[in-house]
This record gives C-alpha cells, sequence and structure tokens, in this order.
C-alpha cells in the first residue's frame, strides 16, 4: 500500500473592519522535496474576490481557472457582479461533483461585496463554511493557534496584517514544507491589491 505524501502549506483568511486578507507562503513541496520556493498560492480573481490554496499546484491552478471563467460569463451575461458567497457555492458544487476524482487541494475564498466582507473556507469535497478567520495545510494549526488568541472583530487593516504575519511566521518556523516568504493579497472598500513579505 502506498504512504500518503503529505503536501504542505500554511494559508490564511481573516476578515477585518474594511475588507478580507488572505496570505500563503510561497513554497511548494513534496513529501520532504522542496520542489520550487516561488509558489503561488494566493490570488486575485478580480478586484473583489480572491481566493488562496494549501495542497496540489496542478489541483489549485485549474480550480482558478475555471472560477475565474465562470464568474467571468455570469457577470458579462448578467451584467451584475457576482457575491463572494455566489462565487464559493459555485466552487463548493464544482468539488462535490467531482468527488469520485477529488482535487488534492483546500480552498479559502473571500471578498467584499454588497453584504460586507465575506470569508468561506472549502474542503476537498465542497464543504463550504463561513468564517472570520481560516488557516490551513500543515502548518495551519500553528498558524491558527496565534490567531486564535490575538484576533478581534472590526480590527483595522493594518492590526489584521501584522497579525496575518506573525501567524504565519510561527507556522513556517515549526513546519518544515512551509517557508521562503509569503504573499498577501488585501481586498478591501478602498481597492485590492498584492503584496510580497520576505523571509526575515
Amino acid at each position: 500500500m502506498p504512504q500518503e505524501i503529505p503536501i504542505g502549506a500554511t494559508t490564511i483568511g481573516m476578515v477585518f473592519k474594511d475588507g478580507v486578507i488572505l496570505a500563503s507562503e510561497k513554497r511548494i513541496s513534496y513529501g520532504l522535496t522542496v520542489m520550487s520556493k516561488a509558489g503561488k498560492k494566493v490570488f486575485l480573481v478580480n478586484d473583489r474576490i480572491g481566493v488562496a490554496f494549501a495542497g496540489l499546484i496542478s489541483d489549485a491552478q485549474a480550480i482558478l481557472r475555471r472560477l475565474a471563467s465562470e464568474i467571468r460569463l455570469y457577470e458579462l451575461e448578467s451584467r451584475r457582479r457576482m457575491s463572494v458567497r455566489s462565487a464559493a457555492k459555485f466552487l463548493s458544487n464544482l468539488l462535490y461533483a467531482q468527488r469520485p476524482f477529488p482535487v488534492f487541494t483546500e480552498t479559502i475564498v473571500g471578498g467584499i461585496d454588497d453584504e460586507g466582507c465575506k470569508l468561506f473556507v472549502l474542503d476537498q469535497l465542497g464543504s463550504l463554511i463561513e468564517d472570520k478567520y481560516v488557516a490551513i495545510g500543515t502548518g495551519g494549526v500553528l498558524a491558527i493557534s496565534v490567531i486564535e488568541s490575538e484576533y478581534k472583530d472590526n480590527m483595522s487593516l493594518d492590526d489584521a496584517r501584522n497579525l496575518t504575519i506573525k501567524a504565519m511566521k510561527a507556522a513556517i518556523s515549526r513546519d518544515i514544507t512551509s517557508g521562503d516568504g509569503t504573499d498577501i493579497v488585501i481586498i478591501s472598500k478602498n481597492g485590492s491589491r498584492e503584496e510580497f513579505i520576505p523571509v526575515r
């Protein structure tokens, strides 16, 4: 019987007062081998919705392409913006339909719309849970312990960003399959942006 080969990552999502922050480290590992130190696991789908992944990169890229194309098609046909909840629900249905051949990734969908700031986490089979903060991947347990001790409702962007970085550093320092810097996506009422935090 083949041994399970862990695919490492630490990926974080968090709601703050005026938006959502998504983050993931850059190391791509397969078992005990580092395949790349420049992987990207967090993406802006558009200016209001972002996704972040922990798991197999090929599956994550396939999910991202499908989700982005479906959101764009919906918005062109209906002439209105898709809500974050609808995007997450579409992805949930897609993953559940693929359950005989599941993807090897966990997904966070976050963004801002008319309902406010939204964050959803999905497992491989499409289970959909809304929360205010989440950490997934092999380093997720380490990261969530830091977040839970300091998270507050209606945090400022600076406080949420600092807490995300602190939690990521805690995970990277103890999880061998996570590392090599952190990509961050911030989606807020003032717009969206991406940034990179190097290893320190």
